[in-house]
């Protein structure tokens, strides 16, 4: 037990902050980083969506690598070499001339963010012993909770006052701060038996999810998946990704062991992670849309709305354990998400003159719901293993949520923008051939045309609006689907009540490199 782990935890927390914080703070600035230049960069749909998921199918691809160098090298010294990467890749983002500048910045800043997350969660294994590492979990998945919270609002306070780029130069501030703490006050530990590392597998992983995407991403924005091209990646990432857990599966030092998979309650735990992210990842994406450019709501204001959510992840996660003590994992996770399948569906019911408290009542519930599988679930991946393959077990977790969220931005994202332009095609008729096809993009596009054209592109205004309210409530629905396939994953394979740790259990002693 070491003496200074409630202040470790601290500077652990405030890494993961910038991590989690990027995401949240960008969710608000997608509208603006979608209005045309000099305002925002002009990016389409498809390309907000890239910018969203390079960073993540970086971070996805590279985490079970950075896990495995983390135990063998020392977990500070890759905490220390994460952040800084990640601060260059944040101030370069904030330079971005292009849609394309900033997609690739974003895989720069994903690669640094790759090497902080599992390590923040191994240090943590380390340095708590068993019997405190669920509180410190509980703290740690609040930790996140106030990330989203506060990364709407500080986003939206900075383009109320600055240029886009803004969101992402005050990562670097924070970056200098927790380097400065994390020298001084974070000790080094390292795995005695690392594990080989996996290049084959990391370059098959990353390449199967870019390609998945991609295809799914591609036939949103052609509002076509029966096109050829588009086929034809989709198939190609399914086979790719086959490939590498064939691969995997034969590997004598795979990057992902496929045997911890034949436990049942560590796989449901896994899936209940993916699935979650899947749906609220998909839902915010169109949440900003919504509150700006439905109901006007400015970057700070829509920021602010978002508050609910963030303060019930706050309120509960660190409370969730006690549910669990009480009523178990699984009748715990699967109310969770069920409270998420009925905050997905109300979104299916909202108008653009719906009382905004019902809003934040939703948000609220959807926050609960959320708390109550974060912490549930994260427990129970994390005492799967033993603790000197903290980085690994933290990988995976941290693996599945993101794939899980790129996957719900990828597809729902699809489905709005296939949706929105089946709604809206009908009523573009009057424009000229070139700009029919880009106002169809997004109701931002659609809007910025309308704006261009004056008092003839006003006939527009009212039709986007529809047209995108209509493809909200279609992607809404397919949220709640995926989360109550989620319930019933969690109630079928997670256990009644959370096994306890056997008396004196004594856990494999980790090299320690410092105080």
């Amino acid at each position: 037990m070491h003496r200074r782990r409630w202040a470790i935890l601290g500077v652990l927390m405030l890494s993961l902050l910038i991590v989690v914080l990027d995401n949240s703070i960008l969710n608000v600035a997608i509208k603006t980083i979608a209005t045309p230049a000099p305002t925002g960069l002009g990016a389409t749909q498809s390309e907000i969506e890239w910018a969203i998921n390079s960073y993540t199918l970086v971070f996805a691809g590279l985490l079970f690598t950075a896990g495995l160098i983390g135990d063998r090298l020392g977990r500070k010294k890759v905490l220390l070499g994460g952040l800084v990467v990640f601060g260059i890749g944040s101030a370069l983002a904030a330079e971005s001339g292009s849609p394309g500048q900033l997609i690739t910045y974003r895989a720069v800043m994903a690669l640094g963010a790759a090497f902080v997350m599992p390590a923040t969660l191994a240090v943590l294994m380390n340095v708590f012993e068993r019997s405190e590492q669920p509180k410190a979990i509980g703290i740690w998945a609040g930790g996140v909770g106030l990330a989203i919270a506060i990364g709407p609002i500080t986003g939206g306070a900075l383009l109320d006052h600055f240029w886009w780029g803004s969101v992402f130069l005050i990562n670097v501030p924070i970056v200098l701060i927790a380097l400065a703490l994390m020298v001084w006050l974070v000790p080094d530990s390292r795995d005695p038996k690392p594990g080989r590392l996996d290049p084959v597998g990391v370059v098959l992983s990353v390449l199967g999810l870019v390609l998945l995407v991609y295809g799914i991403i591609k036939g949103g924005e052609l509002a076509d998946f029966t096109d050829a091209k588009v086929l034809a990646t989709i198939i190609a990432g399914v086979v790719v990704l086959i490939g590498f857990v064939v691969y995997e599966k034969r590997s004598d030092h795979p990057s992902l062991d496929v045997t911890y998979f034949r436990n049942k309650v560590f796989s449901a735990a896994m899936a209940a992670i993916a699935l979650v992210f899947f749906a609220l990842m998909g839902v915010t994406f169109f949440g900003v849309f919504y509150t700006q450019s439905v109901r006007g709501y400015s970057p700070l204001e829509s920021g602010l709305l978002m508050l609910p959510l963030a303060a019930a992840q706050m309120i509960f996660a660190p409370r969730a354990r006690l549910l669990v003590d009480r009523f178990g994992n699984r009748a715990t996770t699967t109310a969770g998400m069920l409270l998420i399948a009925g905050t997905l569906a109300a979104f299916a019911g909202f108008e653009a003159d719906t009382p905004i408290w019902l809003l934040e009542v939703v948000f609220f519930l959807m926050g609960t719901g959320m708390a109550h599988i974060m912490t549930p679930t994260s427990v129970v991946i994390m005492q799967a293993l033993p603790r000197e393959k903290a980085g690994s077990a933290s990988a995976l977790s941290n693996t599945f949520r993101q794939v899980g969220g790129a996957l719900g931005i990828a597809v729902l994202g699809s489905v709005l923008a296939t949706s929105y332009r089946n709604g809206i095609d009908g009523r573009l008729g009057a424009l000229p051939p070139g700009l029919r096809d880009t106002a169809g993009e997004s109701i931002e596009a659609t809007l910025g045309i309308a704006e261009k054209l004056g008092p003839r592109g006003q006939a527009l205004v009212t039709p986007a609006y529809d047209a995108f309210l209509h493809a909200m409530h279609v992607t809404a629905l397919w949220g709640t689907g995926v989360a109550l396939i989620g319930a019933v994953v969690v109630a079928v394979f997670l256990p009644g009540k959370a096994p306890a740790a056997e008396a004196g259990e004594r856990e494999p002693e980790l090299i320690s490199t410092g105080d």
